[in-house]
């Protein structure tokens, strides 16, 4: 019962925080106290690409923008899979999920690593932004979500 109301409303989190974690500042750098800066995800990828940094824009765009959109997806169609009844085993969602899954939070990890090195280095103060708990917090609900969908089918 509690999987029944549980994953409809994860199914349902992790698009509307994905699509808010990619949208809204993920962090914010101060600079001598004058200067402030809140780039969201979607802009942060826009910035390398004009500034001619391709290769990087791709692989930012890549980790944080399509792994997770494409992890979404593939849970979407397993839960729709497993709620008509139609599961294989050895299909597409068994090889495609645990690929995206080691992906899943990589850009959570990396703006960590960024806030950490503006606070040690003394250039500039990071802090957070609602955009990196959105982002999180949809890749949670969706691994949340998957596990839901693996017990669902182990128990049958």
């Amino acid at each position: 019962m509690i999987r029944r109301t549980i994953l409809p409303l994860l199914l349902f989190a992790g698009p509307f925080f994905l699509a808010l974690g990619l949208t809204l500042p993920l962090v914010r750098f101060e600079r001598l106290f004058f200067f402030q800066e809140t780039p969201s995800l979607i802009s942060i990828i826009a910035a390398l690409w004009r500034e001619d940094s391709l290769a990087l824009a791709v692989l930012v765009g890549l980790f944080s923008v399509v792994f997770p959109i494409a992890k979404l997806l593939v849970v979407m169609m397993e839960a729709a899979d497993a709620r008509g009844g139609g599961r294989r085993r050895g299909g597409a969602f068994d090889r495609l999920l645990p690929i995206l899954s080691k992906w899943s939070m990589m850009d959570v990890l990396l703006v960590a690593l960024i806030i950490v090195a503006a606070k040690t280095s003394g250039v500039a103060d990071a802090f957070t932004q609602p955009g990196l708990w959105f982002y999180a917090a949809s890749a949670l609900s969706v691994t949340v979500a998957h596990f839901l969908l693996r017990g669902r089918k182990v128990g049958r």
